[in-house]
Parts: C-alpha cells; sequence; structure tokens
C-alpha cells in the first residue's frame, strides 16, 4: 500500500496532539483543523475530555467545527454523557460552537443541573444558542432553579444566559426574586438590573441586589 504525503501528515498530525508540548498539541491541531479529516474526529473528540491547556481545548473545538455535522454531532452529544467532566463540558461547548438544534434533545435538566460547575456554565450557553423558537420560557425556568448556585463566575454565567434570551425571562425572574433564599433572591433581582441595563456591572448589580434583600429582611423582622 503506497503512503501518500497527506496520510504522512495526518498521522504527523495525530501525534503532535498527544506531545508532552503545549505549542506542538496546538499547531496540531490547527493543522487538523486546516485540512479536516473523518479519521480526525474520535481523536479529537477523546483528546478534548483529557486536554488541559484552554487554548488548545479550544482549538480542538475549531478543529471539530470543522468536519461535517453528520459525523461530530452523534459522538459530542455520547460525549454529554459522560462521566468525565471535562468531557462533558467540552462537548456542550463544541455543541453551542456548531449550532445545530439536531443537539437540542441532548440539553436536558439533568444536564442543566450538572454537579460539575464548569459543566453546568457549558451546558447554560450552549442551551441558549440551540433552544428551538417558542421554548425561551420553558428554558428560563429550569434555569432560574440554578440560582444562587456557586461564586460570582458561575453566578455571571447564568445571568448572562438568561439575559440573552430576553424577555421571555420575565415571569421566572418575578418568581425568583420571591425565593426563601436570599442568595437566589439577591442573584435574580440582580439578573433582573442586567436585563434592563446590559452595559451594567455584574459586581454592581449583585451587591445592589443583596443591598436590597437585606434591607428588606430588616423590615420583615421589624
Amino acid at each position: 500500500m503506497t503512503i501518500t504525503r497527506q496520510d504522512t501528515d495526518a498521522i504527523r498530525a495525530l501525534q503532535g496532539l498527544e506531545d508532552g508540548r503545549s505549542s506542538v498539541r496546538l499547531r496540531a491541531a490547527l493543522a487538523v483543523g486546516t485540512t479536516p479529516d473523518p479519521g480526525f474526529v474520535d481523536e479529537l473528540i477523546e483528546r478534548c475530555a483529557i486536554e488541559p491547556e484552554f487554548l488548545v481545548r479550544d482549538m480542538l473545538t475549531w478543529a471539530l467545527t470543522r468536519h461535517p455535522v453528520s459525523m461530530t454531532l452523534p459522538e459530542l452529544i455520547r460525549e454529554v454523557r459522560s462521566e468525565r467532566a471535562q468531557a462533558r463540558s467540552q462537548a456542550l461547548h463544541t455543541l453551542s460552537k456548531i449550532g445545530d438544534r439536531q443537539a437540542w434533545p441532548a440539553i436536558t435538566r439533568t444536564v442543566l443541573s450538572d454537579a460539575d460547575d464548569e459543566v453546568a456554565r457549558s451546558a447554560w450557553r450552549a442551551a441558549v444558542v440551540l433552544v428551538p423558537e417558542g421554548e425561551e420560557s420553558a428554558l428560563a425556568t429550569v434555569l432560574a432553579t440554578q440560582f444562587g448556585r456557586g461564586e460570582r463566575e458561575t453566578q455571571l454565567s447564568l445571568s448572562r444566559a438568561l439575559v440573552a434570551l430576553g424577555e421571555t425571562i420575565v415571569p421566572a425572574l418575578r418568581s425568583a426574586t420571591t425565593a426563601p433564599d436570599p442568595r437566589v433572591r439577591a442573584h435574580a433581582i440582580a439578573t433582573q438590573r442586567l436585563l434592563r441595563d446590559p452595559d451594567a456591572g455584574f459586581e454592581f448589580a449583585i451587591e445592589e441586589a443583596k443591598r436590597v434583600v437585606a434591607l428588606g429582611a430588616g423590615q420583615e423582622g421589624q
């Protein structure tokens, strides 16, 4: 069997994805995306699950978007159910970049409330991209169950996802602002402020919301 130069380049690129140097892995991912080949898909997806460097993972995602959706979508959806958190997170991130709504059924309530914050954040971003027209309100209701979760970065991700859905989130926000948990109320109020003024900083919005909640609690105790 004759080995062509293209075959040799492909072998070299795949080997490069496993190199100990991140710069080599980055160049290899770029090469794979520049010259897409169906034989690369499994290796790219597997590498996404274990790649430690953010920039390399992002290049791996780009490389996957360069391949036919018919080949990448089934594999990525399978990864969403992986036991490895990074595999789930990166698969969701890649699905959001591909943007094909055939992936929507994979964005379940369980996925949107994943115990791992990074996975959940990726799921929220993917959901906003993939949600079918007319289902935005139902998505907002599910996302609102995550108010008060995690630290600032996680809370900001949720607020941004909700704000991206537009006015359809108002009923879910209104309900969350009366929740028993003060963290939930503060997060919902901060998201309301961001919906009204997207240019407002989240730090300011959340601190202001906390003051509102604290004052309300003080008045209730009088």
